[in-house]
């Protein structure tokens, strides 16, 4: 069946479970933000005010202090080998930390809010003060791929190809091919128009993630909207708290659980959809089948 024909059997009633709405994991936060999985479905997040990144683990839901001190830190994600990439808005680096939680500084002297890393440990990080995407490769060298908008929030297709960038001030989010060298091109308006709610002038786009059939869900002022992969509006799950709603991933042992972090706490609910991150290797198909 073709992508066009798959995308229109994709409501809502897909991945919702009747019953199972948000469910309150941690509270007590300034502003949460980057919820980030590892392997094994634990989820990362962030207080930035705080400066602390926290860690929901995927069996318990317990709640724990990985790092504290963390430049402000604002985005998350993993990487290759495991490592938890970070863009600090305090010290305008960008980090990584191995298991233990130690820090390794990968480029500094730039203005971050929010990144995205691909399959070879090269980051996409946004700036949208100067409204721009900056690319900085493994090595640690670092220049402007994209510009001319308010870039917030973004996502790789999981084939990697593609980068789609939320912006914070259009009702539509952008898409950029991916080339060999990091560059981006084209920067269309793919997914789109997105809901705008009364009272508001601006979508207010934040944080996406991807779920296995290609829904892309992204964080906004109407709650978590969500697209099939043909850019069509699918709709919108309500937000947990009436609060700004910063950033969401799919975590938790089995990857169907939806994360989200809204202002000063984090939620879950689970649905009948998985979101494995693109980062895991395939798995290898058994001998004989």
């Amino acid at each position: 069946m073709s992508t066009a024909a798959r995308a229109q059997d994709m409501p809502l009633s897909q991945v919702l479970l009747d019953g199972a709405g948000w469910q309150l994991v941690s509270e007590g936060h300034k502003f949460t933000e980057g919820p980030a999985p590892d392997a094994h479905g634990n989820v990362f997040f962030v207080d930035v005010p705080e400066s602390k990144i926290f860690r929901i683990d995927a069996e318990t839901a317990k709640v724990t202090i990985f790092v504290e001190g963390s430049g402000k830190a604002s985005g998350l994600m993993f990487g290759p080998e495991g490592r938890l990439y970070a863009c600090q808005s305090e010290t305008k680096q960008v980090v990584w930390y191995d298991t233990d939680g130690k820090e390794h500084v990968l480029a500094q002297e730039i203005p971050v809010n929010d990144l995205v890393v691909d399959r070879q440990g090269g980051v996409y990080v946004t700036d949208m003060g100067g409204k721009q995407v900056w690319y900085v490769s493994p090595q640690g060298e670092k220049r402007v791929v994209a510009s001319g908008f308010t870039p917030n929030g973004l996502i790789l297709w999981p084939d990697g190809g593609t980068l789609v960038v939320a912006d914070w001030d259009e009702p539509n989010l952008r898409t950029f091919r991916v080339e060999g060298d990091g560059s981006l091109k084209f920067g269309d308006k793919y997914y789109g128009p997105l809901q705008i709610p009364s009272g508001q002038s601006k979508p207010g786009s934040d944080g996406l993630t991807f779920d296995d059939n290609g829904r892309l869900y992204v964080c906004t002022h109407a709650g978590l909207q969500m697209f099939d992969p043909t850019g069509r509006l699918g709709g919108a799950i309500a937000k947990p708290q009436n609060k700004f709603l910063s950033n969401v991933a799919f975590g938790g042992k089995n990857f169907d659980t939806l994360y989200v972090t809204c202002s000063d706490k984090v939620y879950s609910r689970k649905t009948k959809v998985r979101g494995t991150p693109y980062i895991l290797p395939t798995p290898k198909a058994e001998s004989g089948k």
